[in-house]
């Protein structure tokens, strides 16, 4: 846990959407950021060119030091699915990734979202931390459930993705 005055002095982080350019960088942070997934650079070059209306770059004095890839559902337009977030090791304690998410939920492409989906390992404490983190101060209901296994989808060679649900409706029932 960081001392308050630690957090006091560090830059004010801004976000943005990603731009073709930033492709390699945030391929850098995700490799320093285990345990997540690391794509190929040019899957993160498509993500910052082809859905940068909704992934986040989080930059801390002009670096990277977060970021969230993330799509509506092709199939269903009330469904945002967050697929990565990365936090850097200098960036962490400081709630980047609650504020990168709502940062993306407050984008006119995510105004029909009534929930965000994203899958996690049961060993991935961080993520959990974060979205149960996300889910509370939403006021939303988390739930998840097994979605890729193990044995059947990753031949032994990866732990099952759990997919995680927020329900965002009730929320936002509560507002309008």
């Amino acid at each position: 846990m960081r001392h308050t005055l630690e957090l006091i002095d560090k830059a004010t982080p801004s976000l943005r959407k990603p731009v073709p350019e930033d492709g390699a960088d945030i391929w850098s942070l995700i490799r320093a950021c285990k345990p997540l997934d690391e794509n190929s650079m040019y899957c993160n070059l498509i993500q910052c060119d082809h859905f940068r209306d909704t992934c986040v770059l989080a930059e801390l004095g002009g670096k990277p030091a977060g970021w969230v890839s993330a799509y509506v559902m092709p199939n269903d337009p009330s469904t945002l699915f967050v697929w990565q977030v990365a936090v850097s090791s200098e960036a962490r304690g400081m709630g980047l990734g609650t504020l990168m998410l709502k940062g993306l939920l407050q984008r006119d492409i995510c105004k029909d979202v009534e929930r965000i989906q994203t899958t996690i390992t049961r060993s991935n404490s961080a993520s959990w931390k974060l979205f149960r983190k996300f889910a509370k101060q939403q006021d939303a209901r988390l739930s998840s459930q097994a979605y890729f296994g193990e044995a059947l989808h990753f031949r032994g060679k990866h732990n099952t993705e759990y997919m995680v649900t927020i329900d965002l409706a009730e929320e936002l029932k509560k507002v309008a």
